[in-house]
Parts: C-alpha cells; sequence; structure tokens
C-alpha cells in the first residue's frame, strides 16, 4: 500500500517524540510492505518564528495532500506568558482543525498492568478500565463569536451548535458504542445550557435508530466524579467540544501518566494523530520525554487512519513489551531510565524482529 504521511512535530519535545513515531512507522511499513512516503511541516511557535503564521498555507495543503497526519504538539512560554500577543501557536491547532474538518477527537483510556501501580487512583478502581470519549472539535464555545464591550470590562465568549454538526459527532458515537459493548454515554449540561438540551435532543432521536445500544446520558459535573469514583462504568462517551476537553484530560490521569494517551481527530478531508498532552518545553532537548504516547498514536494511524488493524496491533503489542521490559522513560521508571530515543529505538527493533 502507498502511504503518504503528513508529519508536523510543532513545538518543545514535538520534534522529539514524533521521531520516535516515525521510527516504528517506518520499521511497520517495512514490515508490512508499504511504500511509505513522509513530508514535515512547520506549524506552531516556529512558524510563528518563520513565516509569522501558525498553520501556513503550505502546510496546510501538505495535510490535504496527503494521507494522514502525524502531529507533535504546540505552544510555547514566550506566548503563555505574554496576554496581548496577536498570534498564539494554539491558533494554529484551532485553523488546523476548523480547515481539515477534523470534526471528533478520539481519545481512548486504557491501563497497562504493568504500569498499574502509577496510577493516583486505588487499583481495584483502574484495573481492566477500557473506555473510549468521542470530543467535538469544530464549534462549541472554542469557536463562537467572542470579545469584549463596556470598554473592555465585560468579557463574552458564545457556546453555539447546528443540529447538523451534533448528529455528525452523534453518529460516529453511535458507530463506536456498536463495536464495542453497546454502550453509549451523552455528556451535556441539559439542566442549565440550551445548546446542551439541544445535544440531549438529538441523541434521544438518534437512538432510535440505533435499539441495541444502551444509552446513559450525565451532567458534566457528574460525569467529571465517576470518571474518578467508577471509570469501569464507561464504555463510550460523547460530548461537545469544552467538555470533552476538560474530561478528556481528567481521564488521561488514569493510566498514570500524560505521555501514554494517544488521540485521533478524525476529519473530513484527512485525519490527524497526536499525543494529548502538550509541548512541555521544559524537558525540550533532553532527550527524556515519554515518546509512547505520539508511538501509540501511530497505531491508531494504521487503525483509524489507514484502515490496517495487523499494523496497528504490532505497535500496540511493541509498547506493551518495551513497558514490561521497563524500557521507559524517567516518568514511568521504576528502576532505570531510559532516553527518549533510546525507548523509540528499542520499540522499533522489537516490531523488525517479531
Amino acid at each position: 500500500m502507498k502511504i503518504k504521511l503528513a508529519v508536523l512535530p510543532g513545538d518543545g519535545i514535538g520534534p522529539e517524540i514524533v521521531e520516535q513515531a516515525i521510527k516504528a512507522i517506518k520499521a511497520v511499513s517495512k514490515k508490512f510492505g508499504h511504500d511509505l512516503n513522509y513530508e514535515y511541516g512547520i506549524t506552531g511557535a516556529g512558524a510563528i518564528d518563520k513565516v509569522g503564521n501558525p498553520y501556513p498555507d503550505e502546510t496546510h495543503e501538505l495535510c490535504m495532500n496527503s494521507d494522514v497526519v502525524l502531529f507533535g504538539a504546540v505552544g510555547d512560554p514566550r506566548f503563555d506568558n505574554n496576554p496581548s500577543a496577536k498570534v498564539r501557536p494554539e491558533q494554529g491547532l484551532l485553523q488546523m482543525r476548523k480547515k481539515l474538518g477534523l470534526f471528533a477527537n478520539i481519545r481512548p483510556v486504557e491501563t497497562f498492568k504493568s504500569l498499574i501501580n502509577k496510577s493516583p487512583l486505588k487499583r481495584e478502581i483502574v484495573e481492566g478500565v477500557n473506555f473510549v470519549t468521542i470530543r467535538e472539535l469544530t464549534s462549541g464555545i472554542y469557536f463562537g463569536e467572542r470579545g469584549r464591550k463596556d470598554n473592555g470590562n465585560t468579557a463574552f465568549d458564545i457556546c453555539q451548535y447546528t443540529k447538523e454538526e451534533i448528529k455528525r459527532i452523534m453518529k460516529l458515537g453511535f458507530e463506536f458504542a456498536m463495536k464495542r459493548k453497546k454502550k453509549l454515554t451523552v455528556v451535556d449540561k441539559a439542566n442549565i445550557l440550551e445548546t446542551s438540551r439541544m445535544w440531549r435532543e438529538v441523541a434521544q432521536e438518534m437512538s432510535k435508530d440505533y435499539p441495541e445500544v444502551k444509552m446513559d446520558y450525565l451532567f458534566v459535573d457528574n460525569a467529571a466524579m465517576r470518571i474518578i469514583q467508577w471509570p469501569k462504568s464507561f464504555d463510550v462517551i460523547v460530548t461537545e467540544n469544552m467538555f470533552g476537553d476538560i474530561l478528556t484530560d481528567e481521564a488521561s490521569v488514569i493510566t498514570g501518566s500524560l505521555g501514554l494517551s494517544p488521540s485521533a481527530s478524525m476529519g473530513i478531508h484527512t485525519s490527524l494523530f497526536e499525543p494529548i498532552h502538550g509541548s512541555y518545553p521544559q524537558a525540550a532537548g533532553k532527550d527524556i520525554a515519554n515518546p509512547i504516547a505520539t508511538i501509540l498514536s501511530a497505531a491508531m494511524m494504521f487503525e483509524y487512519g489507514l484502515y490496517l488493524q495487523k499494523e496497528n496491533e504490532i505497535i500496540r503489542k511493541a509498547v506493551t513489551a518495551s513497558m514490561e521490559a521497563g524500557i521507559v522513560t524517567e516518568d514511568i521508571a521504576t528502576g532505570k531510565a531510559y532516553k527518549t530515543s533510546e525507548v523509540g529505538d528499542w520499540i522499533a527493533k522489537w516490531i523488525e524482529e517479531n
């Protein structure tokens, strides 16, 4: 199979962790006889420095002309500490989601037996956890009208959704549920918000077409508590943009490290795969960042972007083998800590040899 891959390393630790994922992708492609072609693009703070735009037209064209996109992270303290900055690295991520039509973010949460004691939660709570959150990505409060009035003394951000936007993401939620345990939880704030009431109305109407799926509705505050108290009660969660942003970061803690959590953003034009953590600028260039989330994002790329299940499985097995062998970075190491590049090399070699 011919694979055309756009690679956007981004800022901070992005280039280091993406490099390790590329090692795994190359090993898998060689093993299964795929014709892999990949090209790099700029985004985030690095792109602002070079061309003044966090998501340049050239990068967009590269993504549009590729089968899938592998993304690292964006963010830089120079912009975080400057509230008056007109252009920010994170704006590039929002532009990319909108222009590529990346309407659904898929974040699996699954614990690893060898690292179960790294979770801040008790073993009996997290052992066997395996659920997926599907977050709407291109609408809601992050994309609504915003501004200041009353001489700057009043600020506003408008949350807005159309029925078609909700139907699109709900359809994906039902499809995932049908392939898993046929249980779907819709998270909203329908007791307060009008947009949430419309989410619930659409979900209830669509549920008639999926009679096998058991539906569950939770207010977002209740969902936040249950993710910590009874994470095994979830299978597929679907929710709007801001709620999903917050809940998926909360859920990622269950595994014991942000460095273990991958994600996929499914789109109209192409799909993008990235770790859920940020650019972690304090670790940039030190070869200490955990590359597992990015390597698992590459596994998701094969599964959801290229529909190659065996390739996905062998990457996941390699990652599990590395953790069981203790070939991990300092954030999850109990004994010797390995460098970012050493973990990437070990996983690529395991794929080649197994």
